[in-house]
């Protein structure tokens, strides 16, 4: 365990995160490029822990986020809605180097959820008829393009007419999120669209690790301001300012 200098506060992101174990489940906040915990993620990456499985919304670009680990080949599967702006995610994938749970994303957010509910499982109409729920989704390819994994079918209910799919939760070991303002109690504010998947991340994981753009004192963030409690939150740490970073550049003429 790093050693917290004041209650959940830690110095570095490097010692935030310097006994996650490899094969730790990992989820990872952030949408699109929006709120990922980079400095987190570039620590992890330096500590040189592999075999994790990722729950997260997409997986990074080629050379940020995510991305960074994906390239060193740290992440063994991934359990994620949107996967297509990353050219290597793509090649390890169809070259059956990395296992990947394609997930709708309002189910992803639920599965995150409910781990921090302690709800084990819930019924969505999302997916019904299709391979989400029928099984048969390729999960892993073999090196020649032949499937050596595939999704289980899953549990089917029928409820006032209408048939659900019973989806099960997603309880990450270790969750790694970015907040724009944080207290050392804990207490996050996101900015924006990182509200899309931080918090519910954060909720899921057993040991949530904060970076947070600006830290103050309790009291200092209005109790109504406060996006998520600190009870979901074991170690914070102080990271400044975030590099804005733009998918795709467009220009008016």
């Amino acid at each position: 365990m790093p050693t917290q200098e004041r209650g959940k506060v830690v110095g570095s992101a490097a010692e935030a995160v310097i006994d996650v174990a490899a094969g730790s489940r990992l989820a990872v906040g952030g949408f699109g490029l929006v709120g990922v915990p980079d400095r987190l993620i570039a620590a992890l990456v330096d500590t040189g822990v592999g075999e994790l499985e990722v729950f997260s919304n997409n997986c990074g670009v080629d050379d940020w986020g995510l991305g960074l680990l994906l390239a060193q080949h740290r992440i063994r599967r991934v359990v994620a809605s949107y996967v297509g702006e990353n050219k290597e995610f793509a090649r390890q994938y169809l070259a059956g180097e990395l296992e990947v749970e394609l997930t709708p994303q309002g189910t992803l957010a639920e599965k995150l959820r409910a781990a921090g509910t302690g709800v084990p499982a819930f019924y969505t109409p999302a997916g019904v008829g299709t391979p989400i729920a029928e099984g048969g989704l390729p999960w892993r390819y073999n090196a020649d393009g032949t499937v050596a994994v595939a999704s289980p079918p899953k549990e089917i209910r029928e409820f006032r007419g209408r048939r659900y799919v019973l989806e099960e939760a997603l309880q990450a070991d270790v969750a790694l999120v970015h907040a724009i303002r944080g207290d050392t109690e804990g207490n996050l504010v996101f900015a924006k669209t990182a509200m899309n998947f931080n918090p519910l991340c954060a909720m899921a994981g057993t040991v949530t690790i904060a970076e947070v753009e600006e830290l103050v004192e309790p009291g200092e963030i209005d109790p109504a301001e406060v996006h998520l409690p600190g009870i979901f939150v074991q170690r914070i740490v102080e990271t400044g300012p975030q590099e804005k970073r733009i998918e795709k550049r467009t220009v008016a003429s």
